[in-house]
């Protein structure tokens, strides 16, 4: 091996060079220095001192028991050693007012004895007063009357959250000084991340402050259309950062739930929690019966806490409706959120609606929900079953190909499979969406990805259940014709469904916010008759219209809308050409061709007829080729009176033609039935010999293809049988395997004499002629069309004949059969 020697440099040059880095050096270091050494310098000696903190901070309270005394100290704070918890509810009493009228020697000694006395009364009932807890569930006026009692607490806390903030905002306000001295490491100096640190010291903000600001913080997660990406993304790291608290106190906690020791009901549990959440964590337990199963373990001392912090933010509402002098009553949010978060604290509440949903959603096989272990649920404890699954964020992690280096940690193949797998997941999140909203009504509250798994099964699983929304069957239906206007871009009737949804307030100028929310959604481009756009960019548009004329946002509204955009961004994160509208949209129209109630009916009249009941071709044909898919038709086909199989083509559509065929003689064509009834049957003959018809006279074209290729067979075809494929064998002649025959991918066979017989449709079929008839031009366009569909029909009926004849009987005199290609 051969070393190479390199001439030396000349010192003039090395001279110049030093020269250059130098000058280079002294602009890179600005006027004021290089700061960056002593930053890190600095650095380290807080982390030192931060540990040799931390460290003494733990042996004080094990040799102290400053754990204990801050116990005692916090129950002589919060008066507990006056409550009694079968003490009845009182009312507050009123200060005395004496009065002495006329009174002189010792009438008036006595009436200040009295008065003594009514002091006495007083303050003995108002001692009494203490000894009220703090109520179960939760009531402004009880919680009122207990804090009013207890302002040193309210006191301290708003200090403390005042404190936080400032201190949150003095840290945001510095940043931009600390990036100037470069007392920040590089990664912060992008200035395109400012709304992502400002997220982050958020974060750190609402994580310190406690359980109940963490859980304001999750749910503004969800909600990128308010507060952004970037610090939806930074406050989405909640989910996954929250701190535990000790092992010991978790156990405790359950000893004291349970009342006996632990190894009566478990014979393992994990020394870690798995997942540590705003309320509780979760722990991998066995049972003694020898069952997997998850622990949740409530966090000590929440409900104080949590009530505390909603009626700081009660007063808070208050003093903001004074100050604004609003007429509508903000504190009714907090009253709402109060209620809510009292509630996820009773886990015998979760337990019951965790079982609620199961049994809700059992039929759909796609969901996976956890069964609840009764005899180990308790109010601070809740026991269910161990689920397997990844979570969405895994997946995503994955699939976005974490990388050490230039070196990525997982392969392409992990890469695709995760992607494939994520995609599912969404694909079900949406589907499980929508059978929520229209087909049960009854909402799973929080689902943020950390509340979803993916099973190994292809299931999608559901978490923590806290709290359900159940909606109103008007607000499934106005929820449902919402979308559909959406689609069609019609705002009118969208306004009218946000007035049955109890969106728009009463008294709403109508007019104005139709014209508002045209001038906003007016831009947004369709692609296949599907809005080309994400759908938080939509929920964005009507969000800003919906600030400017004050509507309200009932609880399901919010969950739903929440819940697909929450899917959205994490499809989006995998595929960006996912499209939350184009995979929603065939479950809505299955909903209304098979749902035979009134509500659905007036949507689907609404959608397809105009004001004299003449079909709007355009809006007809976006609905079938849209709905015309293999999976939104997967309840049509279970449900229908036939038993053959959809027609074996492109995974995911099927012919417009096959829809109509199944629907119509089958009980879920009801509604489609009703419609044609009350359509005026002229404009559906001009729909279909009109230019824009070609597509549906190419549909009815193979279907007459099938119906005389069926006669055919059964005239001619005498030794031959029609299989489910459209293909012919001999009646005693060997099996497709034996000789060879591939099957065909042509069009199923199908009982076409049962549409002839149906007497229904024939009822349809003369009324749609009767009332065509009167124009007879229209009538020999109709003719005209009819019999060029019967002779191409005819010539493709006897070209599949002839091609069937042949493989039928030359297969057994040849080994390997021609194949034909069939072109209809």
């Amino acid at each position: 091996m051969m070393a190479t020697v390199l001439p030396p440099v000349p010192p003039s040059l090395s001279v110049r060079a030093s020269s250059r880095r130098r000058q280079q050096t002294k602009k890179q270091k600005g006027a004021w220095g290089d700061f960056t050494h002593f930053a890190q310098v600095v650095r380290k000696d807080v982390e030192f001192l931060q540990r040799g903190f931390h460290n003494g901070v733990s042996w004080a309270n094990h040799t102290f028991r400053i754990p204990e005394v801050a116990k005692k100290l916090d129950d002589v704070v919060w008066l507990r050693h006056l409550e009694h918890p079968h003490s009845p509810p009182l009312p507050s009493p009123s200060f005395p007012q004496p009065w002495y009228p006329g009174l002189t020697g010792v009438d008036l000694l006595m009436s200040d004895l009295k008065a003594l006395e009514a002091y006495a009364s007083y303050f003995y009932y108002l001692s009494k007063l203490w000894s009220n807890p703090l109520p179960e569930a939760y009531d402004p006026q009880e919680v009122a009357q207990y804090f009013s009692l207890r302002p040193h607490l309210v006191g301290f806390r708003v200090l403390e959250v005042l404190f936080s903030f400032a201190t949150a905002m003095i840290s945001i306000r510095t940043s931009g000084f600390r990036k100037f001295l470069r007392l920040i490491p590089e990664e912060g100096l992008d200035d395109t991340s400012s709304q992502y640190n400002f997220g982050m010291v958020l974060k750190e903000t609402l994580l310190n402050l406690g359980p109940t600001f963490i859980k304001v913080g999750q749910s503004l997660s969800t909600r990128p259309d308010i507060i952004g990406v970037e610090m939806s993304k930074a406050l989405s790291e909640l989910h996954d950062q929250i701190p535990p608290f000790p092992r010991t106190v978790a156990m405790k906690i359950m000893e004291e739930e349970f009342g006996c020791p632990l190894e009566s009901f478990f014979s393992y549990i994990s020394e870690e929690p798995i997942a540590a959440a705003s309320f509780g964590q979760v722990y991998f337990a066995r049972t003694t019966a020898g069952n997997n199963v998850a622990v949740k373990v409530q966090r000590p001392n929440l409900h104080h806490v949590v009530v505390r912090d909603i009626y700081i933010l009660r007063l808070g509402l208050g003093l903001l409706q004074k100050i604004a002098k609003r007429k509508s009553d903000p504190r009714l949010y907090a009253d709402e959120l109060g209620k809510g978060f009292v509630g996820e604290l009773d886990y015998t509440l979760e337990a019951a609606n965790a079982s609620k949903f199961l049994e809700v959603h059992s039929s759909f096989t796609f969901m996976h929900v956890p069964k609840v272990f009764p005899h180990l649920t308790r109010k601070r404890v809740l026991t269910m079953e161990w689920m397997v699954g990844e979570s969405p964020t895994d997946l995503l992690s994955v699939t976005a190909g974490d990388s050490v280096g230039s070196v990525s940690e997982y392969s392409e193949k992990q890469k695709l499979d995760a992607r494939r797998r994520l995609l599912d997941l969404v694909s079900k999140g949406v589907e499980s969406t929508l059978v929520q909203l229209l087909e049960t009504g009854l909402l799973h509250a929080d689902p943020h990805p950390g509340n979803l798994r993916y099973t190994s099964s292809g299931q999608i699983g559901f978490l923590d259940f806290g709290l359900l929304c159940q909606m109103e069957k008007r607000h499934q239906f106005a929820m449902l014709a919402s979308i559909i206007h959406i689609v069609n871009g019609d705002w009118a009737s969208l306004v009218r469904a946000l007035i049955d949804m109890d969106v728009v307030r009463p008294g709403t100028n109508i007019r104005l916010v139709t014209l508002e929310l045209e001038q906003a959604l007016g831009e947004v481009e369709f692609k296949e008759g599907i809005p080309d756009v994400k759908f938080s960019r939509v929920l964005g548009k009507i969000w800003t219209v919906a600030l400017k004329y004050h509507f309200r946002m009932p609880p399901y509204y919010t969950l739903v809308l929440r819940s697909l955009a929450s899917l959205e961004g994490l499809a989006i994160a995998a595929d960006t050409n996912f499209k939350t509208f184009e995979a929603a949209y065939p479950y809505v129209v299955r909903k209304l061709l098979t749902e035979n109630s009134a509500a659905t009916r007036n949507i689907l009249h609404s959608v397809l007829l105009n004001r004299k009941k003449e079909f709007q071709w355009q809006r007809l044909s976006l609905f079938l080729r849209v709905g015309a898919t293999r999976k939104a038709l997967r309840l049509v086909a279970s449900n229908s009176e036939t038993s053959h199989e959809l027609p074996n083509k492109a995974p995911d559509t099927i012919d417009v033609a096959y829809l109509v065929l199944r629907l119509l003689p089958s009980k879920d064509g009801v509604a489609i039935r009703r419609l044609l009834m009350t359509a005026d049957g002229a404009s559906l003959i001009k729909a279909m010999v009109s230019k824009e018809g070609k597509f549906f006279r190419e549909q009815l074209c193979k279907i007459v293809v099938d119906i005389v290729y069926q006669w055919m067979i059964k005239l001619f075809g005498q030794g031959i049988t029609v299989t489910q494929y459209s293909r012919v064998i001999l009646a005693n002649g060997p099996s497709s395997k034996e000789s060879g025959l591939s099957p065909r991918s042509s069009s199923p066979s199908y009982d076409y004499n049962s549409i002839f017989r149906d007497r229904r449709l024939r009822v349809i079929f003369s009324k749609v002629l009767k009332s065509a008839s009167r124009d007879k031009i229209l009538m020999l366009r109709f003719l005209w069309a009819s019999l060029i569909i019967i002779v191409t029909a005819s010539t493709s009926a006897c070209h599949r004949f002839v091609v069937s004849l042949s493989e039928a009987y030359l297969g057994k005199i040849f080994d390997a059969p021609k194949r034909y290609a069939v072109s209809a």
